[in-house]
């Protein structure tokens, strides 16, 4: 039995590859298909043997099985005549007619139809075994009339009001819920983002309230378990059941499942009130006592959506062969790997000092307007009707389609997206802009604001030690704030970064507040 199941593993990983590369990554990025490899799958299948009954008859299905990874896990793992039935379900015949084939003889009932659409068994058809990496189809590949069945059906079966931008895999949890019998298992590979955004919280409310959320196991971010996927995975194991009170959950990270790097023990009332799980385990537990954070003293904004780049950003000497007008456009930054270091100095006009000089087309006036004035500029406003720039997206939902929103310099940018740097460990860089330039959204942009606004007003070179007191935030901080992707990825939203805590900022400034004046009042009414 073992020859047989290891020679049909073989075989299934030789059609896998056969069957990703007649497909391009385009292609299998939209519609969410990576698969699982098989070390993975085998540990996954390994942990619940260890979590099942030595005595339970096993009962296994797989929404997504793609070529079957986790049900030839299943049957290296547990003994044959243990496993009295094993269903999955597979929508794309590209995937699912060869795993057809290849599963013949066993006792797989492989279904070539949509999961999502198929009738809840009766009760006792029902699994105690859900093992599955659903497809990670991102919301924006979703339409919206499959979005809308797919909340109701997710809320009517497993109660999971799930948000409109969250991904395919967050409706499956829910559609596979009736599907389960009381006290069942399941293993659910899946993103690990949903533990650290917004439209995680109702996924994050069904792990705590809807069943007894048993372990989650997070993959270190620098050992992609993917090689085609830029994304960080977790592994989420439940029972179906309602949490026992005073139940705490196994939170673990880096190595294996069953062999972790880190292990820490949660109480489900700790991550019933933190936003972000992904803490867990490298700390006990997040720090609630009000402390001075980013927020209080900065409002921050994403750096510039131009709804294009590659049109909307010229070079001066592109500007001035075109004789578009000078007026019209305004100085904004590079990338961070343009930038040599994280000062940025300017010149007598206050455009950036820099060897790449770039400039953003932002004109608010109508298209009569800027025929009638502008012809060169109405030229290109034409060439950029023809390369159907006004249809994207941020184009058209706003007006006019080349005017951008409102985003003035600041003198203190945050790098949005990186990899920890090998000399300091800090995967973001704080930069102080001494130009005129304003930056797109590969940067945050830190606006000061109430008692450190005046401050700055008063004291214009107050802004080296502010920016001295940035560059001295914990890189920890920052990444217990942001989130992380595969390959060791971290990304920071404004409302992350507003949140991490500085204290040695506050206690400055504050000594720098005149004790009987308005300042102080500002910076004291910015902590309370």
């Amino acid at each position: 039995m073992t020859n047989s199941v290891s020679g049909r593993e073989a075989r299934r990983l030789a059609v896998q590859a056969e069957l990703d590369a007649a497909r391009n990554q385009p292609d299998r990025n939209r519609m969410g298909q990576f698969a699982t490899p098989t070390e993975l799958a085998v540990e996954m299948l390994q942990y619940a043997k260890t979590e099942l009954d030595d005595a339970t008859p096993v009962r296994f299905i797989d929404p997504a099985i793609g070529t079957g990874s986790f049900y030839s896990a299943l049957l290296r793992v547990f003994p044959e005549d243990r496993v009295t039935r094993a269903v999955g379900y597979e929508i794309d015949p590209h995937y699912g007619q060869p795993a057809f084939r290849l599963w013949q003889g066993t006792a797989l009932d492989l279904c070539l139809q949509d999961f999502t659409l198929a009738p809840i068994p009766s009760e006792g058809e029902k699994f105690n075994l859900v093992i599955c990496n659903p497809p990670y189809v991102r919301h924006h590949h979703i339409d919206s009339q499959a979005k809308r069945r797919l909340k109701t059906l997710a809320w009517k079966a497993g109660g999971i009001e799930v948000n409109g931008l969250a991904g395919l895999y967050c409706y499956f949890l829910g559609l596979a819920h009736p599907w389960m019998v009381e006290g069942g298992l399941a293993g659910w590979l899946i993103p690990s983002e949903f533990m650290d955004v917004n439209y995680g919280v109702s996924v994050k409310r069904y792990l705590l309230e809807r069943v007894t959320l048993l372990h989650i196991h997070r993959f270190d971010p620098n050992e992609v378990q993917f090689r085609d996927a830029l994304v960080s995975s977790a592994v989420v194991w439940f029972s179906k059941q309602a949490p026992p009170p005073g139940h705490r959950v196994r939170m673990t990270f880096g190595g294996s499942q069953l062999k972790p790097a880190l292990e820490r023990w949660v109480h489900a009332d700790t991550l019933r009130g933190d936003p972000k799980w992904t803490r867990y385990p490298m700390k006990e537990s997040h720090a609630r006592l009000r402390q001075p954070v980013l927020a209080d003293f900065f409002t921050i904004k994403r750096g510039l959506v131009t709804g294009g780049n590659s049109y909307f950003i010229l070079s001066g000497e592109e500007i001035g062969r075109r004789g578009l007008p000078a007026e019209m456009f305004q100085p904004i930054l590079p990338g961070p790997r343009h930038l040599p270091t994280n000062e940025v100095l300017a010149d007598e006009s206050g455009h950036p000092r820099l060897e790449r000089r770039l400039f953003l087309l932002n004109c608010h006036l109508s298209e009569e307007i800027v025929k009638d004035r502008y012809p060169q500029l109405w030229d290109y406003l034409l060439e950029g009707r023809e390369k159907g720039i006004p249809d994207r997206y941020t184009c058209r939902n706003r007006s006019p389609w080349y005017a951008q929103e409102r985003r003035p310099a600041t003198p203190f940018l945050c790098t949005y997206i990186g990899r920890s740097d090998k000399k300091t460990g800090r995967p973001f860089r704080f930069l102080l802009n001494h130009s005129h330039a304003t930056a797109p959204n590969v940067y945050l942009m830190l606006y000061p604001k109430g008692g450190l606004a005046q401050a700055l007003t008063t004291s214009p070179q107050l802004k080296f030690r502010v920016w001295d007191f940035l560059n001295g935030v914990d890189p920890d901080q920052m990444l217990s704030e942001g989130r992380v992707y595969g390959g060791g990825l971290h990304k920071l939203e404004p409302k992350e970064l507003g949140r991490v805590p500085v204290p040695a900022l506050a206690e400055f400034l504050s000594q720098q507040a005149d004790v009987g004046g308005q300042q102080l009042e500002l910076f004291e009414s910015a902590l309370a």
